[in-house]
């Protein structure tokens, strides 16, 4: 599709969530240093939140500030669309300069899912930013007892594209090791990155982005990362038969990060089909297993092969709900052209989804529709 030639391009935009305490504003204090963060803006709660004072210059105009990075610093108002509008409405105008590049720092009680939904549904500002990635960070002290008691906090880690791992220096070995394999279980193949990442390891997570690597798209489709991909069919009953290492205690031998009771309700698996799918049968897959599920679909990521164009398969991701627009690839980024998609549910049984994805793909029942991938933290 051609651009507009009279209309901006779209401004990339990162996320940047994580639980109270999890070191955001160390991260952005050093992010705002590195050269591929020039000329950005930072949208953060309250100025007098974030220790920023060193970097501070002089005050721009109300709720403002240019620091010494030359990165202008922006308050969040109680209406972030009031406020993204405001700032477009002021680089528009030449009040303040063009900026190539938007961080938005979140509450740490935030739930990222409210955000992108205003990012990717509001008609005007999906048109003048697109989602660069949503970058999460983790506290290696405090983290498992975080995720433990704050359900926000999970479905933090669940939206990430990148996981920053915070405070591993001042951590037991072995609760790091415990937490990587938490965070691993909870959002398959995500990367995990130390506090030090460079700027460019936590930039370029976005479809955008992954459309032009398809070398990347099989590690963001995480399917080696799914645990029982060798066992299909073993389990049909899972959940139902306690004491066969997928059961919701802990059995006195067994490390209780293993099987934690928080995590128990969150799975992933994939879907997949041999056939072409058709644009509508998709999209009305997609449009009852929200309404059905809702919430309980905590993400979904994949290739579909589409009847029209099966040699161009279609790029679909969606965080709690919120699809963002799909892209058509020029072609298949491996020899595999089966459609394929990840999902991580909570709460939701895999038989049911597989069932409503083999209805869809006129089978008679769902043997065959996809195979078995179950993750539990």
């Amino acid at each position: 599709m051609t651009g507009d030639p009279a209309r901006p391009a779209p401004v990339p935009l990162t996320l940047l969530t994580g639980f109270l305490g999890a070191g955001k504003t160390t991260l952005l204090n050093r992010l705002l240093k590195d050269p591929a963060l020039a000329d950005t803006v930072v949208l953060v709660n309250e100025f007098g939140e974030v220790g920023l004072d060193h970097l501070m210059v002089e005050g721009v105009e109300e709720n403002m500030i240019l620091l010494e990075s030359g990165c202008l610093c922006c308050t969040i108002r109680d209406d972030l669309i009031v406020t993204l509008e405001d700032l477009l409405r002021r680089r528009d105008n030449g009040r303040i300069g063009a900026f190539s590049r938007l961080v938005i720092e979140t509450t740490g009680l935030a739930d990222p899912a409210p955000i992108l939904n205003v990012l990717i549904n509001h008609p005007y500002l999906a048109l003048r930013f697109r989602l660069d990635g949503v970058v999460t960070l983790v506290d290696a002290v405090n983290g498992m007892a975080t995720l433990d008691a704050h359900e926000e906090a999970r479905r933090q880690v669940v939206a990430a594209d990148r996981l920053v791992l915070t405070k591993t220096d001042i951590a037991a070995p072995v609760e790091v090791a415990a937490l990587r394999a938490r965070l691993q279980t909870l959002n398959p193949g995500i990367a995990l990155l130390p506090a030090d990442a460079p700027a460019a390891a936590l930039l370029g997570a976005g479809l955008y982005d992954l459309a032009k690597r398809p070398e990347a798209l099989r590690h963001w489709l995480a399917e080696d990362a799914l645990p029982d991909r060798h066992h299909h069919g073993h389990d049909h009953h899972h959940g139902h038969h306690h004491g066969h290492g997928h059961d919701h205690g802990h059995r006195h031998d067994q490390d209780p990060h293993d099987v934690n009771r928080h995590d128990a309700s969150i799975r992933a698996f994939v879907l997949t089909a041999e056939q072409p799918v058709g644009q509508q049968t998709f999209d009305l897959f997609w449009t009852l297993l929200r309404s059905i599920h809702g919430p309980r679909l905590l993400r979904l990521k994949g290739l579909v092969r589409l009847a029209d164009q099966p040699e161009r398969p279609l790029l679909v991701h969606a965080v709690q709900q919120i699809l963002h627009p799909p892209i058509r690839l020029e072609a298949w980024p491996s020899d595999d052209r089966r459609s394929r998609l990840v999902l991580i549910v909570k709460d939701v049984a895999e038989e049911t989804v597989q069932r409503l994805w083999a209805a869809f793909l006129g089978q008679q029942d769902g043997e065959g529709a996809g195979e078995k991938r179950h993750a539990r933290a």
